[in-house]
């Protein structure tokens, strides 16, 4: 099916949602389900998968779904508050250690 489809022609995250490739989603302890939101398979196998923390590219990859699915269906589950972002800082790593190690393991290449 194709990517427009499973989001009913949805691009992007609902407004107010923000969702990077390496933030940390989890499920919320014991969510209800909303009567506003009409869960489709691709929700359950989220919620299912999120039961410990995960990052966003990470759950597309196990889901064999595009990132740009999972984002809009985890912006509707955090809309909800079936599931819990935690963002990762926006900045510069400054964890020199880090940058050694992957500077090391480009070389090895």
């Amino acid at each position: 099916m194709r990517p427009y489809a499973v989001t009913k022609g949805r691009t992007a995250p609902a407004a107010g949602t923000s969702l990077g490739l390496i933030d940390v989603v989890v499920a919320a302890p014991d969510p209800d389900r909303p009567a506003g939101l009409r869960m489709g398979p691709e929700h359950r196998q989220i919620l299912a998968r999120c039961g410990r923390p995960i990052t966003v590219v990470d759950l597309a990859s196990d889901l064999d779904l595009p990132v740009g699915v999972v984002r809009v269906r985890l912006s509707d589950l955090s809309q909800h508050g079936m599931v819990r972002v935690l963002a990762t800082p926006r900045g510069p790593v400054s964890n020199e250690r880090l940058l050694r190690d992957v500077l090391d393991g480009l070389h090895a290449l």
